[in-house]
């Protein structure tokens, strides 16, 4: 397990992620470490620890009880019912007027707000990240069965670096499931040990790039070459399970997910922690910063 401490991070100049510039496609390897120090405090295991440092992802099972997953489901429910599907923070799918994500719910009153200060999610993202953690990005992500659609390859800090400024890889997802995650209704897949690469992506980000992404990924998404190598090198992971467990993942882990044309639907919430020593500079290659209800710029530690 990797326990060294976060390098100096170079100059914008001297990026070692430069993506977005107009360059062929490539895989540079990572220089930021994995698991960030000594974890040896906290809520994961050292198995735990050792496995998210190798493969980029852990999954742990029956963390939040029925009841507590029932709780968090009602308030996702009235969340629905109250928002204004025209609001910002508000993503529909890219083929008609459901409802797929809602942005930062942590910044609302209630359950789901209480949820990102839950050690069983905050306490192992200090654990991982050796420091101190905010809340980067919320969102509850929906699949509904028949209709929701999917989400293509992609690492989470090529967008996060280039269009909001995350200088480094020292980030991290946490995914509570609020059903039954499973092969046939659009779980997560991954691509474990794919977090040791940085994939480029050679198309400039046009303006306002997040309004037409968030519903459907276009830039940013690699080509088919980077990910046939990351397949035959890592291949691919289906990470299920059911309601109440949890999916960690790093932040530079390749990973997507099918559509749901199943008639199980799939809800999930999903929890953006990032170091407070790796507050987000200007973008990194985009002209503009997105707004903050989806890359928050108040470092306040949960």
């Amino acid at each position: 397990m990797s326990t060294t401490a976060t390098v100096p991070r170079p100059t914008v100049r001297d990026d070692p992620y430069p993506s977005r510039r107009g360059e062929p496609p490539a895989l540079l390897p990572r220089v930021d470490p994995v698991v960030h120090g000594p974890a040896d405090a906290g809520p994961l295991t050292a198995d735990q620890v050792a496995a998210f440092d190798e493969h980029g992802v852990v999954v742990l099972p029956d963390v939040f009880s029925p009841q507590e997953v029932a709780n968090l489901d009602a308030a996702l429910d009235d969340l629905v019912r109250a928002v204004d599907p025209t609001a910002p923070e508000v993503i529909q799918e890219p083929e008609s007027e459901e409802i797929r994500s809602i942005f930062a719910f942590h910044e609302r009153r209630g359950p789901l707000a209480e949820v990102v200060r839950d050690e069983r999610l905050a306490g192992a993202a200090r654990q991982l990240l050796a420091s101190d953690v905010y809340v980067h990005q919320s969102r509850v992500n929906r699949k509904p069965g028949f209709r929701g659609k999917d989400f293509q390859w992609h690492s989470d800090f090529e967008t996060w670096h280039t269009e909001d400024g995350m200088p480094a890889m020292r980030c991290l997802s946490a995914t509570v499931a609020l059903t039954d995650n499973e092969p046939w209704n659009g779980s997560l897949l991954v691509m474990p040990g794919s977090h040791r690469w940085f994939v480029t992506c050679p198309e400039p980000t046009p303006p306002a790039n997040h309004e037409r992404s968030l519903r459907k990924q276009e830039v940013g998404v690699p080509d088919e070459g980077s990910l046939t190598r990351l397949f035959e090198q890592h291949g691919i992971e289906q990470c299920t399970g059911r309601a109440g467990s949890v999916v960690l993942f790093d932040c530079n882990v390749m990973h997507g997910s099918s559509s749901n044309i199943s008639p199980l639907p799939r809800r999930n919430l999903f929890l953006v922690f990032n170091s407070v020593e790796n507050a987000l500079e200007e973008p990194f290659s985009a002209p503009q910063r997105r707004p903050t209800h989806i890359a928050s710029r108040t470092v306040t530690p949960v």
